[in-house]
């Protein structure tokens, strides 16, 4: 159904493609991932949304210390926004993933050419959210 997911990230990121986040999946070839990703050493906050094949939005920001990140799903729209206070948001991007009613949503981190490296997820929540 319709919910909304947030989760405050602090991290170490440092090597190319460092990624902590929030992942919305329905299966191998049909999922969303939103967060932060280190590309050319600066932060950006980032959504992924994958039906068979990838797309990526990126949005440039400073390198805080943190960085919070929602999803909403509102029927078959979802938005993902970012924000650098945890009061005032700004929508990355909006889009289709699925009809299901149903998917698997939680928190995510990846270090694809590195060793790996120090994440913090704070005030992770999933809230129910009636259609609009």
């Amino acid at each position: 159904g319709d919910f909304t997911v947030r989760v405050k990230i602090t991290g170490e990121f440092g090597t190319q493609y460092d990624q902590a986040g929030i992942m919305v999946r329905i299966d191998e070839s049909t999922w969303l991932k939103c967060g932060i990703e280190w590309m050319d050493g600066n932060q950006f906050a980032s959504a992924v949304v994958t039906r068979d094949y990838s797309d990526w939005s990126i949005v440039s920001i400073p390198n805080p210390p943190s960085m919070w990140i929602e999803c909403e799903r509102n029927a078959t729209t979802f938005t993902v926004r970012y924000s650098l206070n945890g009061v005032t948001y700004e929508m990355i991007r909006q889009t289709f993933l699925t009809e299901e009613s149903e998917q698997q949503v939680g928190m995510m981190l990846a270090s694809p050419t590195g060793d790996g490296f120090d994440v913090r997820f704070e005030g992770y929540a999933v809230e129910e959210s009636s259609p609009q």
